[in-house]
């Protein structure tokens, strides 16, 4: 891992299309802006780690009972 030092006002560039800039610091806490292209995803570490666990979740393949999800669905899209 790179650890660099900034100060306020100070920026670090990744490639050509990224930028770190240090807005802030207040104790023990560090304002990060980031600039970069709309396309890219930027999360903090505990909000990517929870979608990770969502998409986890959501992709696990789970037995269905059809007849349940039918009485569970109550009987929708039945035909007239």
């Amino acid at each position: 891992m790179l650890v660099l030092t900034r100060k306020v006002g100070e920026s670090i560039n990744i490639g050509d299309n990224i930028k770190i800039s240090i807005m802030d610091v207040k104790g023990r806490s560090v304002r990060v802006g980031v600039e970069a292209p709309r396309s890219m995803s930027i999360h903090r570490e505990e909000i990517y780690s929870r979608i990770q666990d969502e998409n986890k979740l959501a992709s696990a393949w789970k037995n269905v009972d059809m007849g349940s999800l039918k009485n569970l669905m109550g009987g929708m899209g039945k035909k007239p």
